[in-house]
């Protein structure tokens, strides 16, 4: 039998703190980054302020621009590679 979703997930501190550091790093403004990944300013908040409320379009839109990749991991650090089903 699954076992039911939390109602209410954690919010993603570490995600948050990696796209604020990366992005600082490439001296952009969150302005300018939202323009480089064709999202809106608030998407960018959303994100570096770790709030799940973010579509993950978004999420990967930004990591694109940051030139960053999104990697799906699970909770024992195994890489899930969907390249090969």
């Amino acid at each position: 039998m699954a076992t039911p979703r939390r109602s209410r997930r954690p919010d993603n501190p570490s995600l948050a703190r990696s796209f604020v550091a990366r992005r600082l790093q490439l001296g952009l403004t969150q302005s300018e980054l939202a323009l480089l990944a064709g999202v809106g300013r608030s998407t960018v908040q959303a994100v570096e302020g770790g709030k799940d409320s973010a579509q993950i379009d978004g999420v990967q839109a930004i990591a694109d621009a940051l030139g960053c990749d999104l990697v799906l991991m699970t909770r024992a650090g195994t890489v899930v590679d969907g390249r090969n089903p």
